[in-house]
């Protein structure tokens, strides 16, 4: 899923641009790739059993709860790693650095909802963070980035 939500930047650039002229789409995609595979990751814990008794390989069936949610973990530090080095990249000031802190501070709270033996709060930490965290990229980049045209 990560890697199909992930074309959706880079496809919008160059559908605007006409080309792929620089690295911004891509590392927006790479951020897309890993915030979004490390939610799925997370999200599919609840699953564990069913995926197994069904011979599904997902990551927490193979490897159990408890490293799922460290490859969560990763994942989402990689995505955190990939918005710095967007914010870095984009020079668009305040705004968006506000998004990465809070974009930030959203994905230790996620993981903080969660432990391997207890998954009762799943449900707020994917479905709630991951709202706010869309939702706060949107109007901090891209209020970032009308300002900057205006």
């Amino acid at each position: 899923m990560g890697w199909c939500l992930s074309i959706a930047p880079t496809g919008a650039w160059v559908a605007v641009r006409g080309a792929i002229d620089s690295p911004v789409p891509l590392l927006l995609s790479l951020v897309v790739l890993l915030w979004t595979a490390g939610f799925d990751v997370l999200y599919a814990c609840q699953d564990t059993e069913f995926d197994r008794g069904a011979g599904l390989r997902s990551v927490p069936a193979r490897v159990g709860v408890g490293r799922a949610l460290w490859v969560s973990r990763l994942l989402h530090a990689g995505a955190f790693a990939a918005l710095v080095g967007l914010y870095f990249l984009t020079n668009l000031g305040a705004p968006a650095l506000a998004g990465v802190a809070a974009t930030g501070a959203l994905l230790v709270y996620q993981h903080s909802l969660v432990r391997a033996d207890d998954l009762s709060r799943l449900n707020a930490a994917f479905f709630t963070t991951n709202a706010f965290v869309s939702v706060i990229l949107l109007a901090t980049f891209g209020g970032a980035a009308l300002l900057n045209r205006l």
